[in-house]
């Protein structure tokens, strides 16, 4: 909060589109979808004419012995739409929320089947799952775990097969299959006390937005079921076509065990999350209550029929405008539009995964020396953006752009060309 004594909040007064607009007037153009939950614009018309209708039919009732419309169709929709198998849903109310879910189902599932010695879980180095104490300890930015070190459990991390580490001739699938190797001798050595990995798909997003080939999540699938070992895929800023395809998992063509979602299932309107698994897992926790083999989760407003229209509103327009296809185009132009940032002396990486692209910023182009991070280079570039009505936000001396899927061609160029004019002045 000390920041903001001389680097005011901005109080906004309305969306419309991707745009924001504060009280003075100023707009910013939403490049970052506000925090990547904004699929289809602020103030969109059919997700608000879907939460209005809701409305006035039922804002709330628990999901304890009741249920409602709302949460049916969209556990329907969900498993319609997400990688086969993925048969039963459990509803929560944030990505964190789901991360604990998937956590603890899955512990809780080998304990249910007696292999009570599985209390471990894996992940890679990098990775970032919520801030909730058990999301916490599986992920590994020390930005967000390093104070609360003391209240988390140890889990077993393998390196990422972060691309931007790759041999200077060697392909991104190349690199990442070759990193495999050391999570295939981990599990090889673990299996036996290990629950489950969890991973995000292709994109490590609050890790910097560092990405990798989907050739890793083939290997991991067919590694986890060597070793009986589940998979989760934390799919809760790269589902809902981040990566260029519904669910980054499709791009390997595999079924996870549990995947987790948020973010972007309500359109950016309300909090709502959920976890999605195997029939299989739900088999095992299906008893009566009084033999403790129950999953107990709860929230106030686990499912709740607001969150649910949203959803179900959101997943509308995916089908009814064929937004995949139709993203390709985009995808093509953010392409175009980070080409220039390639020459930039002080630009190491530019990289991208659908509608997901990323520009490094260091020291030195060669050496790929980064720039210390208590310089904050990345807040010149936010400070920069906002002067000129752009909203970036970079992680820490990386800035990336992951805009709603209703940005044009005009705006993608407007976007890239206010965060180079930052990065110029950053690079200074």
């Amino acid at each position: 909060m000390k920041d903001h004594e001389w680097l005011p909040l901005v109080p906004i007064k309305k969306g419309d589109g991707v745009w924001l607009e504060d009280f003075e007037g100023n707009r910013y153009l939403d490049a970052i979808s506000s925090w990547w939950v904004n699929m289809f614009g602020h103030c969109n018309p059919r997700i608000n004419d879907a939460v209005k209708k809701q409305l006035d039919t039922l804002e709330h009732v628990l999901l304890a012995g009741f249920s409602h419309e709302p949460a049916v169709q969209l556990a329907e929709k969900l498993v319609a739409v997400t990688p086969k198998g993925l048969d039963k849903v459990f509803y929560a109310d944030n990505g964190s929320s789901a991360v604990e879910v998937a956590l603890k189902m899955s512990f809780h599932y080998w304990q249910n089947i007696g292999q009570k010695n599985k209390t471990k879980f894996i992940t890679l180095s990098n990775g970032y799952h919520g801030e909730t104490l058990g999301a916490l300890a599986v992920g590994d930015v020390e930005l967000y775990k390093e104070t609360y070190a003391p209240l988390l459990m140890q889990p077993i991390t393998v390196t990422s097969p972060d691309c931007y580490y790759r041999e200077q001739d060697e392909t991104c699938a190349e690199h990442s299959e070759h990193m495999f190797s050391e999570m295939k001798e981990t599990l090889a050595q673990h299996a036996e006390e290990t629950c489950a990995v969890i991973v995000e798909p292709l994109v490590q997003c609050a890790g910097n937005m560092r990405m990798y080939d989907p050739v890793y999540l083939s290997l991991l699938r067919k590694a986890c079921d060597e070793y009986n070992v589940h998979l989760i895929a934390d799919e809760i800023a790269v589902g809902f076509g981040r990566t260029g395809t519904m669910f980054a998992c499709e791009q390997a063509n595999i079924t996870p065990d549990f995947m987790c979602l948020s973010k972007g299932l309500t359109g950016g309107y309300l909090p709502l999350s959920a976890v999605l698994t195997t029939n299989k897992v739900y088999d095992a926790f299906y008893d009566d209550y009084k033999n403790l083999t129950a999953f107990l989760h709860s929230h106030s407003y686990t499912g709740n029929p607001l969150g649910c229209s949203a959803a179900l509103a959101t997943l509308a327009i995916f089908e009814q405008d064929n937004v995949i296809e139709k993203n390709k185009a985009l995808i093509q132009q953010l392409t175009m539009a980070t080409e220039q940032f390639n020459e930039h002396p002080h630009v190491a990486e530019v990289r991208q995964t659908g509608m997901i692209a990323a520009i490094e910023m260091v020291k030195e182009k060669q050496t790929r020396e980064p720039y210390p991070w208590q310089e904050r280079r990345g807040l010149k570039v936010y400070q920069h953006g906002l002067k000129n009505g752009v909203l970036l936000r970079p992680l820490g001396n990386v800035v990336y752009f992951m805009p709603p899927y209703v940005i044009t061609a005009d705006e993608i160029d407007m976007m890239t060309k206010v965060a180079l004019e930052g990065i110029n002045i950053a690079s200074k």
